[in-house]
């Protein structure tokens, strides 16, 4: 019990300085971030470091999010409640649960089948019905449940993947980081009937989006 208060006391900590006092104001969001117990996303010995300003190992060269680029990215898509979401990487499950507690109903696709088992057990353990786990190549989405009103890929791309924007409703939004390992820059494309079009925000640092669409092993060394 004292563990639980005292990780309730750093998530409400993060909360105000690490995301609200750096101008994210959508307060289902906030609210979603102050519920989700982060510390359960992440492997036991990184668990004292969970709301810190940073990301985190969580094996297979894979990382959890900075709580702000979570808390960011999920902005940008202007969830309401109603959506069908579509995340690519689903490493820990921390952001499927962000997702989880502002959309009607998420899928999300990883490619390490370990990453896959954990997040889902934990997603499950905790209470998080309506999200659908699935390994496969993020790269190419998850078009047997499109289209989706949002998508978001927590990967490096070298571009947006043709098969994700293919898999938008009209009206709905893409985020993503697009780059190599020299930089990669966070974009939102949002679809108009046929037409999408692009924002470009803050530079961001990810591991890459491997896969079809995405980088092939040799082309990123060291992940």
């Amino acid at each position: 019990m004292e563990d639980e208060t005292r990780y309730l006391t750093e998530r409400l900590r993060m909360v105000e300085e690490q995301i609200a006092a750096r101008g994210v104001r959508d307060e289902r969001l906030l609210e979603a971030m102050r519920r989700v117990p982060r510390h359960l996303f992440v492997p036991p010995e990184y668990r004292h470091l969970a709301y810190s300003d940073g990301p985190l190992p969580i094996g297979s060269g894979q990382t959890i999010s900075q709580p702000y680029i979570v808390a960011l990215m999920t902005q940008i898509l202007n969830l309401t409640g109603e959506e069908k979401v579509l995340e690519v990487g689903t490493g820990s499950g921390y952001q499927a649960a962000v997702l989880a507690c502002l959309a009607k109903q998420v899928y999300t696709i990883e490619r390490h089948p370990n990453l896959a088992r954990r997040a889902a057990r934990t997603l499950e353990a905790l209470g998080y019905l309506n999200v659908v786990v699935r390994v496969g190549d993020g790269s190419l989405g998850l078009p047997e449940f499109a289209p989706y009103q949002a998508i978001i890929v927590t990967a490096a791309a070298p571009r947006v993947p043709p098969a994700l924007l293919s898999q938008l409703d009209d009206g709905g939004r893409i985020v993503l980081p697009v780059g190599g390992q020299l930089g990669q820059y966070l974009e939102c494309w949002t679809r108009k009937g046929a037409q999408y079009i692009q924002e470009t925000f803050m530079p961001v640092a990810f591991v890459p989006l491997r896969g079809e669409q995405g980088w092939e092993e040799e082309e990123w060394e060291g992940y």
